[in-house]
């Protein structure tokens, strides 16, 4: 089956996820953003608990050579990051929000924080991939606006 016949196919029957369901897959693509930001956090605290130094350990932890500790830090502050620009992609997803205006709210958080806007669409595709739901047309729905908002986010930087 070709897309143009899949999409033919929706538009006989209704034209696609309704109103309801747009709202409940924008709910579920918020709560696993909410999911995909709690890993990138708990990766963040594990690695700065990694590159601190135990106090009297007279070698200076696994992490002593400085460089490594350095590049521990960097890829924990990185992590932090990314965890809070979810978090507020989390919070501008909606129904009803057009992908435009919501990409440009996240790349403003993005710049702001001194990252490429780009980075948050490999989480944004995963969290759209691991949707807590079992309502197809919520799915669809879900999977579309992530789709939108990781093609205007591309396009922001």
């Amino acid at each position: 089956m070709q897309p143009e016949d899949v999409a033919e196919f929706a538009a006989g029957m209704g034209g696609g996820p309704g109103p309801e369901d747009v709202a409940n897959g924008a709910a579920a693509l918020a709560a696993a953003l909410v999911r995909e930001a709690g890993a990138l956090a708990a990766a963040a605290a594990a690695l700065r608990q990694a590159a601190a130094v135990t106090p009297g350990d007279p070698t200076g932890g696994p992490l002593s050579d400085i460089r490594r500790q350095r590049g521990a830090m960097a890829a924990s502050g990185d992590a932090a990051i990314r965890a809070a620009l979810l978090l507020e992609a989390a919070e501008t997803v909606g129904p009803g929000g057009e992908a435009a205006a919501l990409a440009e709210r996240i790349a403003a958080a993005a710049k702001r924080a001194g990252v490429a806007p780009g980075v948050l669409v490999p989480p944004l595709r995963a969290a759209a991939l691991a949707l807590a739901t079992d309502d197809g047309a919520a799915r669809i729905a879900a999977t579309t606006i992530a789709a939108d908002l990781a093609e205007a986010l591309g396009r922001a930087g």
